[in-house]
């Protein structure tokens, strides 16, 4: 899933994107309000983390613009200010929870967990993916080649979900990187051939085909 943060400190920031990252969440992260508006109007996101205190626009104001323009996507806010009044606004304002800071990482996952089970963001996970004899559970988060299990890194089984979403079609690099990565990675990154090598490693060297100049296709090869 992908998840939108609104937060300017650089060092919580890093921390949110990179934790969220090891539980298989693709994160976009902005400094300013008025980037988070423009982003969210642009890309597609399962929920959203606002910080209440970025330097142009608080994250109540944020929350009812985004409310405002029929954004229907679950939001949590984020704040050092955890009165029982700033909860309320931020309520008021849009948002489906609020936690203050300082907070347990595991929490706020479970939290956006369960925002997403309210608002039904499930996007058929439960179905197991196929390919030749390569198997993938989404839900349970586990590959098969044949009758061996392969143990992928967080990122390596994004990428190989969605390569076996689209079987037999070419995926652009520009693609892959937006949906594995976000949009904070230059196209030009090399970050996509490094993770199809991760993956060619572990499950064969003729599974993904390059089409040069292009992208990965992932071969079926039908038996």
């Amino acid at each position: 899933m992908r998840l939108l943060i609104a937060e300017d400190e650089a060092y919580m920031a890093k921390l949110l994107s990179s934790g969220f990252a090891e539980e298989g969440y693709t994160t976009d992260v902005v400094d300013r309000g008025a980037q988070a508006l423009v982003v969210a109007a642009s890309m597609e996101y399962d929920a959203a983390v606002l910080d209440v205190g970025l330097p142009d626009m608080d994250g109540f104001e944020i929350c009812v613009r985004l409310r405002r323009s029929g954004w229907q996507v679950p939001v949590l806010m984020l704040t050092a200010r955890d009165s029982v009044t700033d909860r309320i606004r931020g309520l008021d304002a849009g948002a489906d929870d609020y936690l203050g800071k300082p907070f347990s990482f595991a929490e706020l996952c479970a939290r956006v967990r369960a925002l997403t089970r309210r608002a039904g963001v499930r996007r058929d996970v439960t179905v197991e993916l196929r390919a030749g004899e390569l198997r993938l559970d989404p839900l349970c988060r586990r590959v098969w080649a044949g009758t061996s299990e392969v143990y992928l890194s967080a990122k390596e089984f994004v990428l190989l979900e969605l390569l076996m979403r689209y079987p037999d079609q070419v995926l652009t690099r520009s693609r892959i990187l937006d949906h594995v990565w976000g949009f904070r990675y230059p196209v030009t990154s090399n970050v996509v051939d490094q993770y199809v090598r991760y993956l060619r490693h572990k499950l064969g060297a003729d599974l993904i085909e390059t089409v040069r100049g292009v992208g990965y296709r992932l071969r079926v090869v039908a038996r």
